[in-house]
């Protein structure tokens, strides 16, 4: 059976954007630090979140937050679906 990693931005503002994401056993988002921070909640299955290499197991209904300017990456154990809520407010007065 193929890979699967599916994408799609539900909103996106210059204040925040909010994106669903489908993630197929074995598959990975790879390692990044975002300016901002993130909120992620998974709304189906389980999946690894590394923040700062920090293990974190979330499955259905769980959610974690990423700090701002934090290392991290979404790794698939099983298949799942989670919602992304990149939140940029507050930062407008930061040299970024």
């Amino acid at each position: 059976m193929a890979s699967v990693r599916v994408s799609k931005t539900i909103i996106k503002k210059t204040t925040g954007n909010v994106s669903m994401l489908a993630i197929d056993t074995g598959e990975a988002l790879a390692e990044k630090i975002s300016p901002f921070d993130t909120f992620i909640q998974v709304i189906e299955g389980q999946a690894e979140v590394v923040i700062d290499h920090h293990a974190n197991f979330l499955k259905t209904g769980d959610g974690i937050i990423i700090p701002a300017h934090t290392s991290h990456h979404v790794k698939a154990n099983e298949r799942f679906k989670m919602i992304s809520t990149v939140i940029k407010s507050g930062y407008e007065d930061l040299a970024i």
